[in-house]
């Protein structure tokens, strides 16, 4: 991605955080790809602020692993391994496929709309290959649909996770079907939820995790369960008897997915 693809900050907005929202979804798209170097004259002049909100914002990246200091040079774009990507989707598997299991059937009737139109919105990106307009409807969607289940703690956890996935494939999936097909998995998780069939959300949204973050590693979607590591309780459960997948998945649900039944 060119910087020149980044906007000015609006004129009522945290420039501090705008400058850092801007960032975070330019690297996780894989727009700003691992090894670019950024400096802080350079992106103060792009989003036409001073240099302190950009300073700010880039030192939080640099927290958040998502950068590193290049000495007498700014800031280089850090890279994220294969054995990192799949830790994070292992344990994103284990939080959110048992949490939509969990939330089939309770969805609020008037959050429907809503979440339709989000939907709707992820298409439209993966369509018109905007990969902001995606993300945002993408990251807006599932956490949605996590606050219903009333467990902060399991909203925040997710959300951090989500984050710190990195997509380094995503730009490139706008010239093949791939990108499409991720966006379609929405409206079938939230077909699943309102039919109350909690074994498909569960599947639906395994599949969603694993096809999505192989495609957006760079792999294809063949090779998204060569990079998960499964872990050895819930694999040898599977070695053993395949068809207790979804038990073996289910009775690895972490406690914050355990919230009483409303």
């Amino acid at each position: 991605m060119s910087l020149s693809a980044l906007r000015p900050a609006p004129p009522r907005a945290s420039l501090r955080e705008h400058v850092h929202q801007a960032l975070s979804a330019a690297i996780v798209s894989g727009e700003l790809e691992p090894g670019t170097l950024i400096t802080v004259p350079t992106l103060a002049v792009r989003f036409d602020v001073s240099a302190t909100p950009v300073r700010e914002a880039v030192l939080e990246l640099e927290k958040r692993g998502f950068v590193e200091t290049v000495r007498n040079k700014g800031f280089r774009v850090t890279a994220v391994s294969d054995e990192e990507l799949g830790h994070l989707v292992q344990v994103r598997q284990l939080l959110e496929a048992p949490a939509m299991e969990r939330l089939a059937g309770r969805v609020p009737e008037d959050a429907l709309p809503v979440l339709e139109a989000l939907a709707d919105r992820i298409e439209r990106g993966a369509r018109d290959g905007d990969l902001r307009a995606y993300l945002e409807a993408d990251q807006e969607f599932h956490l949605s649909l996590t606050r219903m289940l009333g467990n902060p703690v399991l909203t925040d956890s997710i959300a951090d996770l989500r984050s710190r996935t990195r997509l380094v494939g995503l730009a490139s999936m706008k010239e093949s079907r791939h990108l499409d097909d991720s966006a379609a998995e929405h409206h079938e998780l939230l077909r699943a939820l309102v039919r109350g069939d909690g074994r498909e959300a569960h599947a639906v949204m395994v599949r969603h995790i694993r096809h999505a973050t192989g495609w957006w590693a760079g792999h294809g979607e063949e090779d998204g369960d060569a990079h998960v590591d499964v872990g050895p309780d819930v694999a040898g459960r599977r070695a053993a008897d395949p068809a207790a997948e979804h038990d073996a998945e289910t009775a690895a649900e972490p406690a914050a997915v355990s919230v009483p039944r409303r």
